[in-house]
């Protein structure tokens, strides 16, 4: 889809046109990934924090991966946690599997009561340039 010089992106599932948004939008050489949630191609969420934030991390690879970008172009991330202590030990122990260089991207992570999805525990959003 192009529409104001912006290309946007979606990974097919039903609530995109239910809620009506964008997984992804890039705007010049900017790309922001709408909120990312640990779910397969069938939309069924992972087991677990560790597991969603491994998917969760999955889909915005694979967004990505669309406007030819990597983990390396990411600037910035917000992570969205129904459990922080759980949420920053899973993001601890694995940032060297998300990102070559972790220290490089902006990471901000907020503490939630509720998510969009049942069962749903992490929801992250990410800005990439080139």
């Amino acid at each position: 889809m192009i529409q104001e010089n912006k290309t946007a992106e979606g990974l097919g599932m039903p609530w995109e046109d239910i809620y009506g948004y964008a997984q992804a939008v890039k705007k010049g050489n900017t790309v922001w990934i709408s909120g990312q949630l640990g779910h397969n191609k069938n939309g069924e969420l992972a087991e677990g924090m560790e597991e969603q934030m491994r998917q969760t991390y999955a889909n915005i690879k694979e967004l990505l991966a669309r406007y030819d970008m990597t983990m390396e172009n990411v600037v910035e991330e917000v992570i969205y946690a129904m459990d922080m202590a759980t949420a920053f030990e899973a993001r601890k122990n694995f940032k060297t599997e998300f990102y070559n260089h972790p220290k490089s991207v902006a990471s901000t992570m907020v503490g939630v009561s509720g998510l969009a999805l049942p069962g749903q525990l992490v929801e992250i959003k990410i800005v990439a340039t080139v």
